[in-house]
């Protein structure tokens, strides 16, 4: 039996609907836009172009302080050249999967005939805005995790061939070719920049700069300061930076210890929790009896 409650949610999951189906109809065109993106990265790609048409109607200026910010991330993360590109994607994709979870929701409803079920559907869609809205920002963090944990290896053994006789550009390409991690790959873009006749001081700053680390950046700096004074202040430095790395690399794994050990204090109060109820509930039951 329909009920005034129910005309009014069905009428506004028809109008979510329709806009949807609107937004494929007009949008479908740009398919291709997405065919070439990652599905592991990028889930339901195939219907990116719904939430691209409903921006591209509004004109969307991507001129705001956290566009700014998306657009530095996704620069270093798919490079300058597709800045431009990644960021309607990210865009796109949060607006498609959101949109569709909320035509959803009002399915479930029907099928549940329940207001609840509406809401925790339409939370979820919510939830999923945010959570890819912020995807790029989360893989950034891994990305400068991942670094800085290659990091003091490398400057060992930066260190190590320099202070062998080895001049800095040989042992950086010696070096960038030990690994396949990402601060290995953007020392390998680097020599493939020196080899396309970028001078060195220029090929290390745009590593420094899009390895965005402070860490990072800051021993790009004093390399470069030290190339420009010669190779023997140059092996004296990276000597010290490596005993300063190791010593900062202990701290992290220090710091990740906590980290990890407080994490485990929520399960173990659930735990200590369902223990409490198991033993009080027995007892309160046989005092009632």
């Amino acid at each position: 039996m329909f009920t005034v409650t129910n005309l009014i949610i069905f009428g506004i999951g028809a109008f979510f609907l329709t806009c949807w189906l609107g937004l494929f109809v007009v949008g479908y065109r740009r398919a291709g836009l997405f065919a070439t993106l990652d599905g592991k990265g990028f889930p339901l790609r195939e219907i990116y172009f719904v939430g691209y048409a409903l921006v591209e109607m509004l004109k969307y200026p991507y001129k705001s302080k956290g566009d700014r910010k998306l657009r530095r991330e996704v620069s270093i993360l798919y490079g300058d050249r597709f800045a431009d590109y990644y960021i309607r994607v990210v865009y796109a994709q949060k607006i498609t999967i959101a949109m569709t979870l909320v035509v959803m929701s009002f399915v479930v409803y029907g099928l549940a005939n329940d207001v609840t079920a509406l809401a925790v559907m339409l939370a979820f869609s919510g939830a999923s805005y945010y959570y890819f809205g912020t995807a790029v920002g989360k893989r950034m963090r891994k990305r400068s995790e991942e670094m800085l944990r290659d990091f003091s290896e490398v400057i060992s053994k930066l260190a190590l061939l320099t202070n062998a006789g080895m001049i800095l550009r040989e042992a950086w390409e010696t070096v960038a070719y030990t690994g396949q991690s990402v601060l290995y790959a953007e020392m390998q873009k680097c020599v493939d920049e020196m080899k396309n006749g970028v001078s060195e001081v220029d090929a290390l700053f745009g590593f420094g700069t899009r390895c965005v680390i402070p860490e990072i950046k800051k021993f790009t700096s004093t390399l470069v300061q030290g190339l420009i004074k010669g190779n023997s202040e140059l092996a004296f430095f990276l000597k010290e930076q490596s005993k300063e790395v190791w010593g900062m690399k202990k701290h992290v794994i220090k710091r990740q210890g906590e980290k990890a050990a407080s994490k485990l204090l929520i399960p173990i109060c659930i735990m200590f929790v369902g223990i409490l109820i198991m033993i009080i509930v027995p007892i309160f039951g046989n005092m009632g009896g």
